[in-house]
């Protein structure tokens, strides 16, 4: 891919995402953030004089694997400012008024004018990618400047630009990280293939760490939710999308004495509504008192933060995003409490779901029925449950340490 090409995609993709800001949220909130951004960031950086260190993550799952090192970073290096930017608004709209950092802005759109004026601003001593999104401008401003950049949690596989005939650009992208951190050998050999190899270290994933300083950290969530759970068994589905929920349907409807907490990824009013209108009678949870939360068996979260603590009450895990094409979601959330993890079967991408499904932890099904019948299995069964459960967070624990990785690298 040629420099001419790569910027008339940003363009236009750009271009797609202002008119479809008429009609989607999303997209208005991607639109509404980014403008004057450049002025808001400067305003906010005047008289600062401190070294920063700057984080970017595409979106919240992106976050979630940067946190731990940022939090080890912030502790070591107190007197630097850290920096956190977005891609996306869910990512954004989630962690804005995060404390773990000093500034938190969404990333503005890669250009050449765009990226010398935020590094100008910002300054950073330090850069740190999370996992994948690569924007050239951005990346090549920071080694004309000489400024380390350091990819970490990052995953290959062999249909990306990098590895094709046409991914030049791409690969030249690669050469901008001083150094690259992946999540497996699989990854490490891709890029070997490609000639790059130097600077990659197998570090494994840093979301380990990070659901396990979540577990180990445990801050209860309001007394309404162990309420509404009482003594009976819970399934909690979590980052649902409409498919997943029209597989859980039918079992719902079916059993009544046991407990579900639906967690729809997206808590825009319409989808809750439309959440609502699947589960009739579902209580949600901004209209949960005391007089009312013993009066059904499906509650629906419909507000985000809360769901990484959410699993910690269930006896049965669901995670979302297996059943359609936008990716399974983050399945060590739920294994790290010791939860048996059931999703779709989507999930190729996603080598922590197909480790885990290996360890005994997790179980992927294909339809309504085989849902059904793993659910009443493990209902049914402690022996069963529990098995999967110790496995399930077995597997967590001897997958924790790459946040050790890159921190000796950096600091070294």
């Amino acid at each position: 891919m040629s420099k001419i090409i790569y910027r008339l995609f940003v363009f236009f993709y750009n271009a797609a995402l202002h008119l479809a800001s008429f009609w989607n949220s999303k997209a208005r909130l991607w639109v509404q953030g980014r403008k004057q951004l450049l002025e808001k960031i400067k305003l906010s950086f005047e008289g600062n004089s401190s070294p920063v260190i700057w984080m970017h993550a595409a979106s919240l799952g992106e976050f979630e694997q940067g946190r731990p090192v940022i939090t080890q970073l912030k502790s070591i290096y107190p007197d630097y400012k850290i920096v956190i930017t977005f891609f996306s608004p869910s990512g954004y709209e989630n962690k804005k008024n995060y404390t773990g950092a000093d500034y938190i802005f969404y990333l503005p759109a890669d250009s050449e004018i765009n990226a010398r004026k935020f590094i100008s601003i910002i300054k950073p001593s330090l850069v740190i990618w999370v996992k994948y999104e690569f924007w050239f401008h951005y990346l090549s401003e920071l080694k004309k400047r000489d400024i380390p950049v350091v990819l970490i949690s990052a995953l290959f596989r062999p249909g990306q630009p990098f590895f094709k005939f046409y991914g030049s650009l791409w690969r030249n992208m690669l050469l901008c990280f001083k150094a690259i951190f992946v999540q497996n050998q699989q990854s490490a050999e891709l890029l070997k293939i490609i000639g790059i190899e130097k600077n990659v270290t197998v570090s494994g994933d840093t979301r380990f760490d990070s659901v396990i300083n979540t577990a180990e950290n445990f801050e209860a969530l309001p007394g309404l939710i162990k309420l509404f759970c009482g003594s009976q068994k819970v399934v909690v589905a979590g980052s649902t999308w409409a498919e997943d929920e029209e597989e859980l349907l039918h079992f719902v409807k079916n059993n009544k004495a046991i407990k579900f907490i639906i967690a729809p990824h997206e808590t825009a009013k319409s989808n809750i509504e439309e959440v609502q209108t699947r589960f009739t009678g579902c209580l949600l949870y901004s209209q949960l008192t005391e007089s009312n939360v013993q009066t059904g068996n499906v509650l629906v979260i419909d507000n985000i933060g809360m769901l990484s603590r959410l699993y910690k009450y269930a006896h049965i895990t669901y995670v979302g995003g297996g059943f359609g094409d936008d990716g399974l979601h983050n399945i060590l959330e739920a294994a790290v409490y010791g939860m048996p993890v059931i999703f779709g079967p989507n999930y190729e991408k996603f080598p922590e779901a197909t480790d885990l499904i290996a360890y005994g932890g997790a179980i992927s099904v294909e339809n309504t029925l085989e849902l059904e019948k793993v659910l009443n299995n493990l209902i049914t069964s402690d022996e069963l449950r529990e098995g999967y459960a110790a496995k399930a967070k077995l597997f967590i624990y001897n997958n924790k340490g790459a946040t050790e990785k890159i921190i000796s690298f950096i600091t070294r």
